[in-house]
């Protein structure tokens, strides 16, 4: 069996959302500086040993990012009709990066957000 490459890249953004019908203080509005980890599989590597360059990935989250950061997320068309939670923004975000990088040798595996450093969601598709 072939091997697999998996890179990342990690970054943040701010933001604020409220979890609605939450019996509790996240049902009101308050922001969070969001951890992101992107990751991706390379089947392969480049004559110079690279599967995927970290610049095309940080750009690709970065265009993702910009539609989020500094934004009330409750009101941003992707939340409109489910909660901006840990794991929608997770789904959300891979599937944005897999239409911007996924090809014949490179899939974005998974893609980890954390509201705080301790705690996060991750979304990958199998």
């Amino acid at each position: 069996m072939p091997g697999i490459f998996e890179v990342y890249v990690k970054t943040h953004f701010s933001a604020a959302h409220a979890l609605k019908g939450y019996p509790g203080d996240c049902a009101r509005l308050h922001g969070h500086n969001w951890i992101i980890e992107a990751f991706v599989r390379c089947k392969e590597l480049d004559d110079i040993g690279i599967g995927i360059d970290f610049r095309d990935i940080k750009q690709s989250v970065k265009d993702v990012l910009q539609g989020l950061d500094h934004f009330n997320l409750n009101e941003l068309p992707a939340f409109q009709n489910e909660n901006p939670t840990s794991e929608n923004i997770a789904k959300f975000i891979y599937k944005e990066l897999a239409k911007k990088l996924n090809s014949e040798v490179v899939n974005v595996s998974k893609v980890k957000v954390s509201e705080t450093p301790g705690a996060g969601a991750f979304y990958w598709e199998e």
